[in-house]
């Protein structure tokens, strides 16, 4: 068993770490505001003051941060995970980030002697909790086979995509996919309810041929219940697609149904919705229509 240095505890850290304790291994994270998880204080999980503390007490870290400045202060900032010394061990990044920035940290990481994985997840908060969360990883196959049985942990679709950055690419191309899978299922049940049929008995139908999907089967209940506690805040969301954009622009690519996906969200968060969960993007379409799924 490892001890396992984790810097995010958030919505989807806390039950990922949950599941490594589970498994013996012993966590050491990150000191924040909030106090320790009950479960993960009562398994005998412990506070470090600085990622450096963490590095240092740690033989794995990961860190799942919202963004890449986050990511970036962690690992290389004041007392960050980079000023620690680091030979020997491998270090994990599960955020969702630039897939540029991440090759830049993944040689930083190992100039100073350690291993790198990217390893960004799909799932929400209901596959960290499960533990069948998608994991795309980006790495060397030393690293990606060192940090596997941990993975195994926390999720069932776990790919070894490419190297260092390639599993960032990865996510972003699957947050595309969500998004405009949101879309057009808010577009469907918007279009179902106006008519006046029942958009649950629609989503019912719909589950039993060609256009069923996860979406429709977790998000589309969302919308119809209005329970838009998060589970992945749009404005995580927009920050994935503006990853997409950036990079299509750099690229030369047009991605515009991706494009039309970032302005809901943006009229989402224009409404004070930056903190819903993305299945919420139908209220941007709702707003337009001046009618409700229901």
């Amino acid at each position: 068993m490892a001890t396992i240095g984790f810097i995010g505890l958030g919505i989807m850290g806390a039950p990922m770490a949950q599941h490594l304790q589970n498994a013996g291994h012993k966590i050491v994270a990150l000191k924040r505001k909030k106090p320790m998880p009950k479960d993960l204080a009562k398994g005998g999980a412990v506070f470090a003051a600085t990622p450096k503390a963490v590095a240092a007490k740690a033989e794995i870290i990961i860190t799942m941060v919202p963004d890449t400045p986050q990511v970036e202060e962690v690992l290389f900032g004041a007392d960050g995970v980079a000023s620690a010394n680091l030979k020997g061990k491998l270090v994990i990044d599960m955020s969702s980030i630039a897939p540029l920035a991440t090759k830049e940290f993944a040689k930083k990481i190992k100039k100073a002697g350690a291993g790198w994985v990217d390893a960004p997840v799909s799932g929400g908060e209901v596959g960290a909790k499960a533990a069948s969360l998608t994991i795309m990883c980006g790495g060397t196959k030393k690293d990606f086979d060192r940090a596997k049985p941990l993975f195994d942990l926390m999720g069932q679709n776990i790919t070894l995509v490419g190297g260092a950055g390639d599993g960032q690419t990865c996510k972003v191309a699957n947050q595309i996919i969500v998004a405009l899978n949101i879309e057009a299922v808010s577009e469907a049940l918007l279009f179902a309810s106006k008519a006046g049929a029942d958009p649950a008995k629609v989503r019912e139908a719909l589950m039993g041929g060609f256009a069923n999907s996860k979406i429709l089967e977790v998000h589309a209940e969302r919308m119809i219940k209005r329970t838009f506690k998060p589970g992945f805040r749009i404005e995580l969301h927009q920050k994935d697609l503006n990853l997409a954009l950036s990079g299509a622009k750099e690229m030369g690519l047009s991605l515009p149904n991706t494009a039309t996906a970032q302005e809901l969200f943006n009229a989402c968060k224009a409404n004070g919705g930056a903190g819903w969960d993305h299945s919420a993007m139908v209220r941007a379409l709702e707003l337009m229509a001046k009618h409700n799924v229901k």
